[in-house]
C-alpha cells in the first residue's frame, strides 16, 4: 500500500510516464491521503517502479482506476497486470472503469486481456487533443 511517504518517487514516476498530462503534485499527494482511494506500488530492489491509484465511488458501486504507471525499463513484466488486480480487489466494487489514450495500444491490450471493454470515448481529452478511450469491467463482488 502506498502512503504519503511515497510521494516523491511516485510523483517523479507520474511525470516521467505521462509528461505533459501528468497530475500536478497536489493531485498526487491528495491521491495518497484521501480515504476513498486505494493505492499500491510495485518495487524492485526497494525502488518504486510502478504504482496505481483507484477511486471508490460507493453510491454507484463503481471503482475508477485513476492512474497506473510502470517505469519504461520495467514494462512487459506483468507489473501493470498485478497492480491492476490489486486495485480491483482493494476497491471491491462490481464495476471498474478507466480511461487511456487512444494511441496507448499496450495498455489497451492489457485491459482487454483483463476483461475490460470499450464503453465510451472522450473527444480531444488530452492536452494534445488526442481522444481518451473509456473502458469498463463488470466483476463479481466478494
Amino acid at each position: 500500500m502506498a502512503t504519503w511517504r511515497d510521494f516523491l518517487p511516485i510523483y517523479r514516476l507520474e511525470k516521467r510516464c505521462f509528461r505533459s498530462d501528468a497530475w500536478p503534485w497536489i493531485d498526487v499527494l491528495a491521491a495518497l491521503i484521501f480515504p476513498e482511494t486505494v493505492r499500491y506500488v510495485a518495487e524492485v530492489d526497494e525502488e518504486i517502479v510502478g504504482f496505481i491509484v483507484g477511486d471508490r465511488r460507493r453510491q454507484k458501486d463503481l471503482g475508477w482506476v485513476a492512474t497506473l504507471a510502470v517505469a519504461p525499463a520495467f514494462r512487459r513484466r506483468g507489473i501493470a497486470r498485478c497492480l491492476l488486480q490489486e486495485c480491483e480487489a482493494g476497491l471491491g466494487t462490481s464495476r471498474m472503469r478507466l480511461s487511456l489514450r487512444e494511441s496507448n495500444r499496450g495498455a489497451y491490450d492489457l485491459y482487454l486481456k483483463a476483461g475490460y471493454a470499450e464503453v465510451d470515448r472522450w473527444q480531444r481529452y488530452y492536452r494534445n487533443r488526442e481522444d481518451a478511450i473509456v473502458m469498463e469491467k463488470n466483476r463479481p463482488t466478494p
